[in-house]
C-alpha cells in the first residue's frame, strides 16, 4: 500500500485506534538500531564486517549497532557504503536515523548519490570527494 493510499485512509477514519489495528503491517515501527540489525540479517553479514568497510572506527561502529551513540549524518552514510545499499536504501537509512535525506541540488550529496547509485566503494567516494575539494564523510566540519 503506498504511502497516499494510507494518508487517504488516515483521513477517513473515524477512530485513530481502529486505523492502527488495520495498518500497523504497513507502518514503519523498528528502530535505527533495530533496522540495522535487519539489514545484517537480510545481507547475511555480520556488523563488524559492515563497521569495516564503512570507514568507521571500530568501537565507534559498534557502539551505533548496540544504541549506546547516536550517529551523525556522515556516519549513517558511511554506513550505507558498508551495508553496500542502493540510493533507496540508503534513503531509508537516513530517514530511520531520522536525519537529512541525501539532496542531488547540493553538491557533496549529488556526489554521495552518483557514487552510491555506480557501487563505488568508501574509499573511492573519499577520494572522489578530495578531488572536488569536498569535506570528507566523517570529516569534522
Amino acid at each position: 500500500m503506498t504511502t497516499r493510499s494510507l494518508l487517504n485512509r488516515l483521513f477517513k477514519t473515524a477512530s485513530i485506534h481502529s486505523y492502527f489495528k488495520r495498518f500497523e503491517a504497513q507502518m514503519q515501527s523498528s528502530t535505527f538500531v533495530e533496522h540495522l540489525h535487519e539489514l545484517c540479517a537480510a545481507k547475511n553479514c555480520k556488523p563488524a564486517h559492515v563497521i569495516l568497510k564503512s570507514g568507521l572506527y571500530r568501537t565507534l561502529g559498534h557502539q551505533l549497532f548496540n544504541g549506546f551513540r547516536k550517529p551523525t549524518r556522515d556516519k549513517v552514510i558511511q554506513l550505507a557504503f558498508g551495508f553496500e545499499l542502493d540510493y533507496a536504501q540508503s534513503q531509508q537509512l537516513l530517514k530511520k536515523a531520522k536525519k537529512s535525506l541525501l539532496c542531488p541540488r547540493i553538491k557533496r550529496d549529488a556526489l554521495i548519490i552518483f557514487t552510491i547509485s555506480r557501487r563505488h566503494t568508501f574509499l573511492e567516494t573519499q577520494d572522489m570527494l578530495h578531488e572536488q575539494g569536498l569535506p570528507l564523510l566523517g570529516e569534522r566540519k
